[in-house]
């Protein structure tokens, strides 16, 4: 009964978008920092020598 409720209901249908969304936007910023502190370590590292 839950599933159907949540994939059935536009209040459901919603909160999925919503969740997937979250989760998308939480591994593009993961990505996004860590590319950012490779770049920097990249930049220390080259200013040290």
């Amino acid at each position: 009964m839950a599933w159907e409720l949540l994939f059935k209901s536009d209040i459901g249908l919603l909160s999925v978008f919503t969740i997937v969304f979250i989760l998308v936007m939480a591994v593009y910023l993961y990505r996004f920092a860590r590319r950012h502190m490779a770049e920097d370590e990249q930049k220390a590292r080259s200013a040290r020598s």
